[in-house]
Order: structure tokens, then sequence, then C-alpha cells
């Protein structure tokens, strides 16, 4: 115990210094803890004495009236005199001890001053029975102050002996001075015995209560820890999920009620799972360690909060005056990340290190201003800034349609879309050059909402791909594909466009061999594109789905080839049965420039083997130029408009069984 209060008390007690120093330095921190509180009571105890004593002089002018002024003279002389001097030394900022020695020296002189006149009595009788009185000064010195023992004792003594010499002088019976003689002595004896006992009391009270202190400390202490543990991310030393929640709370409380602005920063490390992959994830970790301590550093001057919000995603939070302001701060953390140079060289994008996509939602009006709200609306910007790209900064705009509030009715209305009937597809003609025939379909959904609106593809499919619904949706198309058009022979081959969620989700293979075996459909009639515009992870698992998916006999296409950044990788890395070329790459054909890009775009894939097909054919023009670089397939409004399959089945003559073809009429 001794080693903790010396903690407490700040002490410097090494471990080699004696027990007696430690108990000498514990007793000076006694004496300096109940320093104030001992100035306080022996002002106090001196100004409660002082009018005690003074009514005493009713006591002299009963039992000595003939020598009652003098007494009490006397009286009013000391009392005027003690105080005097103790307010004179609080004044001068005297120590307690001198405090002490005042007291004791006032209580002396009061008790000589009264006896010493009082003795000069002619009333013996009752003086004798008087001087009892006069060990009240003797209970005061041990009992009444809060004085340390040896001051109690030495001037309860000097009381004493006063007494035994006045009682010598004043009294000749020997039964007598025996008699009070005793009482005064037991009297000394008892309240020093009581005074030690106080004081060792005090002492002791004193102990527990810094044990209490040091026990309240550590608890506090312990708490604390736990309360900073439990708010920190382990890895990163950010503050958590958890602790983040509460500052949101916070922080969103001061705009309600004060409409202090603030704005809500969503971090994501781009591409994080191929470097955790080829790395290692104790490299991963590392990666997460700098960019998280460049994150702090980058926001220290903005006043920002960051924390780690997931996985590879980051959040901070920020007040601001200006959208600029907003601007600047997530401009700063982008590039801040970039500057790192931490290498990554599993990106295909042309970037060779490790950046971040942020999205940013901030605080402002809004009839249905919730905080789940804001934070939703960080993610959707999050979600385009990945889909732009990567590695940029989006700002929420409410004004956009994909940040609208009708983007959470179709997250909500896809989760019933198939249940309901409210998606369906439709069919758009692929026509092969060589033969001027329609030789194939492609799939594309529609969704409509329960008034019968239609929802536009751009919209409800990053949605369905956000919120994963794209799944389910994905093989409801190929179930509804092989039923409508398949299973009935009306074309040859019909394509269905893949998410590459569905590619990354375990047994989606396995899922379409059901589906074709249920339907009794032979794989190598349906083709699933692949949009080259996305970003698809080129990992062990996406390519052993399209392995698996080769096997069972189905086509894999690739389509809007040009418009991404992994195109040559894809070309590289996987036998695809046909390219798609990008309608935008035709629409730029008008132009010398835009013709020679076409066709060495043709000529690079032609050199690999795959067939050919090129989207957005709108004009005779449009179709006399592929026909010119021998284009294998088209597609377009030229073509045939997407239209349901009933409409298609009343428009068109019958299948022809020998070739597998559709005949336009």
């Amino acid at each position: 115990m001794t080693h903790t209060l010396a903690d407490t008390a700040g002490l410097d007690l090494h471990q080699e210094a004696s027990p007696q120093r430690s108990k000498d330095a514990l007793r000076t921190l006694f004496l300096e803890e109940a320093d104030v509180q001992r100035r306080k009571a022996i002002r106090q105890g001196l100004w409660l004495a002082v009018p005690i004593y003074l009514m005493f002089s009713l006591m002299d002018i009963l039992l000595v009236p003939d020598v009652a002024p003098h007494t009490m003279f006397a009286r009013f002389v000391v009392s005027i005199c003690a105080l005097l001097t103790l307010e004179m030394q609080i004044r001068a900022g005297a120590k307690t001890n001198q405090l002490d020695i005042a007291c004791a020296t006032a209580l002396i002189c009061s008790y000589v001053g009264w006896l010493m006149p009082a003795m000069m009595t002619s009333y013996a009788t009752n003086m004798s029975y008087y001087m009892v009185f006069g060990a009240m000064f003797m209970m005061g010195a041990n009992l009444f102050f809060t004085f340390n023992f040896s001051l109690s004792i030495f001037t309860s003594s000097l009381v004493l002996l006063t007494y035994f010499v006045a009682l010598s002088y004043f009294h000749q019976d020997i039964y007598y001075q025996i008699a009070f003689g005793t009482f005064y002595f037991s009297c000394f004896v008892f309240t020093s015995y009581v005074n030690f006992r106080l004081n060792r009391e005090r002492y002791h009270v004193f102990l527990n209560a810094i044990e209490a202190k040091v026990q309240q400390r550590q608890a506090e202490e312990r708490g604390v820890a736990l309360l900073r543990l439990s708010n920190t991310d382990p890895l990163t030393g950010l503050e958590n999920r958890r602790a983040i929640d509460g500052r949101l709370r916070h922080l969103w409380d001061e705009w309600t009620e004060k409409e202090r602005n603030f704005a809500v920063f969503l971090i994501d490390v781009d591409f994080f799972k191929k470097y955790n992959d080829f790395y290692g994830h104790q490299e991963g970790d590392r990666c997460l360690v700098q960019v998280a301590q460049t994150l702090q550093d980058s926001m220290s001057r903005f006043d920002a909060v960051i924390g780690r919000y997931g996985g590879e995603e980051f959040i901070a939070l920020a007040r601001f005056t200006t959208a600029r302001d907003i601007e600047e701060i997530a401009e700063t953390m982008r590039q801040t990340v970039q500057d790192l140079s931490l290498t990554h060289e599993r990106r295909r994008d042309g970037t060779s290190v490790i950046t971040v996509s942020v999205g940013v939602s901030y605080t402002r009006p809004h009839p249905d201003a919730k905080l789940e709200r804001l934070i939703n609306e960080a993610d959707r910007a999050l979600y385009l800034a990945k889909a732009n790209g990567r590695n940029t900064v989006k700002l929420f705009d409410p004004n956009d349609p994909n940040n609208s509030d009708d983007t959470e009715n179709v997250a909500a209305l896809l989760n019933i879309a198939i249940a309901q009937n409210l998606v369906s597809l439709v069919y758009q003609p692929i026509k092969t050059l060589s033969t001027d025939r329609a030789t194939g379909l492609e799939a594309l959904m529609r969704l409509r909402l329960l008034d019968g609106t239609l929802v536009p593809p751009s919209i409800f499919i990053p949605i369905a791909e956000r919120t994963g619904v794209i799944t389910d949706l994905g093989l409801w198309a190929i179930r509804t594909v092989c039923q409508q058009v398949l299973s009935c022979e009306e074309t040859s081959v019909v394509s269905v466009n893949v998410s590459p969620i569905q590619l990354k989700c375990p047994g989606f293979a396995t899922s379409v061999a059901a589906i074709l075996g249920e339907m009794g459909v032979a794989g190598g009639r349906l083709a699933l594109e692949i949009t080259e515009g996305l970003e698809v992870d080129m990992n062990s698992d996406v390519l052993r789905c399209i392995s698996d998916l080769k096997t069972l006999g189905v086509k894999i296409w690739l389509d809007d080839f040009g418009t991404g950044f992994a195109g040559l990788s894809w070309l590289r890395l996987v036998e695809f049965d046909t390219v798609k070329i990008d309608k935008s790459f035709l629409h730029d054909a008008c132009t010398p420039r835009g013709k020679a890009m076409l066709s060495d775009i043709v000529d690079l894939i032609r050199n690999r083997g795959h067939k050919i097909l090129v989207e957005g054919v709108e004009t005779a023009e449009q179709m006399e130029l592929l026909k010119e670089l021998r284009i294998d397939q088209v597609q377009g409004y030229y073509v045939g408009r997407p239209a349901a399959i009933e409409k298609l089945k009343r428009n068109r003559v019958p299948y022809l069984p020998r070739t597998g073809l559709i005949r336009p009429i």
C-alpha cells in the first residue's frame, strides 16, 4: 500500500527507500493535505472559544464577586489579544503550526490570566470548587482544538502544572489536594489519550481516503482505457465505427439545434482486395495503417475526425462553411493518399499506386432530414465515384437522377420486382451481315413502377448491383430467356448481360447449368455478355467461373469493348466467342480519324480470332461502312428496336429449322 500511496502523492519513493522515509513522507503529505482544513478549524475554534470564555464572567460574578472585575478584565484582555494575534498571523500567511502555537499560548494565558486574580478572592470555599472548571482548559488543549499530540501534551501539561502550583498555594487541606489533584491528573491522562486516538484516527482516515482515491483513480483509468479500447480500431489506431457513430449523433444534434453544418466523407481504398490477395494480409494491413495515418495527418489542419468504418473504408467528419471547403477537404484526402506512392502492381487502369475514392454528403435543409439519410447519401456518392473510374471525388448532388430520392424507392422495389412481375425482358435482333439475316437476340431487362412508369436501366441496374439484387435478377433473366425463346427454338442464340457481381458469386455456373438442364436447352444457344466498361476482378474465381460456363457450352461475349481499361487484358486471358465494339466508335467513324480508329480496333480483334459485333447501327451509311469492314454481326435501331417476345413473334415468319434462323419480313 505504501507504493500505491506514494504514487498517488506524486512522491519519488524508490524501491530502495527505507520504510521510515516512506512513513515520514506520508506524514508530511498528511499535514499538507489537512493544512487548509486545519487553518479553517483553528480560526473557527478560537472565535468560538472566546465567547464561551467570556460568558464565564457570569460565574465570576456569582462565585467570586469581590475579584470579578479583575477576572473579567483579564478575560477581555486575553481574548482580544488572542484574536488580534491570530488574525494578524492569518493575514501575514503564517504557517499552520504557528497558528496552533498561538492558540495554545492563548489557552494557557487565558487560564493563568483568570486564575491569578481569582485566587485573591475572599470566597475561599467558592474558589475551591470553582477551580475544578480549570479542567476545561486541559480538555480544550486535547479535544477542542486540533493540536497535534505533542503540542496538546505540552499545553495540557502546563495547565496541569499551573493548577498544582495554585492548589498548593491556595488550599492546605491534604485530602482536598489529593482528591482534586487526582481528578485533574485523571482529566489530563484521559484527554491526552483521547487526543492521541483522535490524531491517529485522523491519520488513518487520511490513509483510507488516499487509498480510496487510488482505487477510484485506478478504476477511472481502467474505465477510460476500456472506453478508449472499445472506441479504437485495433489495427489503425483510428476511432472505430462505434466512436464515429457517437460523434455523428453529436454533430447531428448540433446541426438540428444550432444549424452548425458538417460533412460526411466516405473513403474507400481502390482495388484493395487485389492488393491484399497479391501482396498478402500483412502488407494489406500495413497499407491500411499507412493510409489511415496519412488521412489523419492531412486532416489535422481542417479539424476533421478520421475513423475506420470497416474493411478498407474510412470515414471523415468535418465542419464546413462553403461547398468549396468540402471540395478542398475531399481533394486533399485523395491527393495525399496518391502522393504516398504505395505500389499496386495488380491494377489494370493505368495507375500503379494505391489511391482512394471519396464520396461526400453534407447537411442541408430537407423535409425528411435524418442522420441515416446523410450516411446513405455519402455511400451513394462513393458508389458513383467508384463507378466513374476511382481515384476521384464525388460530391452528392440532390439534382442528379442517380442520387434522387427515387433511387431509394427503386432499391425497395427491386426486392419485390420478380414476385410482383414488375421486371420483364425485351429482345433486340442481331443480324449476320454475310447472310443478311437475324441470327440472334439480345435480352434487355426492363423495370416498371407499381403505377406502370418505366425505370431506365441506367437507373435501376446500378442500384441492383449496389444492393446485390442483381444476382437474383440475373438468374431470373436466364430462366426467362430459356422459357420465352430458347425452349421453343425461336432463335439460335440469345445473349444475356452478366454483372461482374454474378461472376464473383460462388455457384453461379452451377445455377446456370441447373436452369439449362431444367429447361432442356443446350448451353451453346445461350450467350453471356461481360461488360468491359465495368470493372471486373480478373482473379482466379472469376476466370474459373468463365471456364465452367464454357464447359457447359455457354458462349462468352465481351460487351462494350473499348470503353473500359481492361479490354486487352480480357482478350489475352479469355477466349471470347464474340467481341462487341461499343457504338461510340461507329458514331465517330463519320470522320477520317474515327474511321481509322474503328478499322484498327476491328483488325486487332480479328487478329485474335474473335467474331466481331458492332452496336448502335442507326443509318444505311453506317451499315455500308460495316459491310466494307467485313464485320460479322451488327445490332442497332436500323436492324431492329427492342421489343417484347410477343411482338417479335407477330412480326416474323416461323422459325426455319434447317438453319436455326429467323427470317425478316
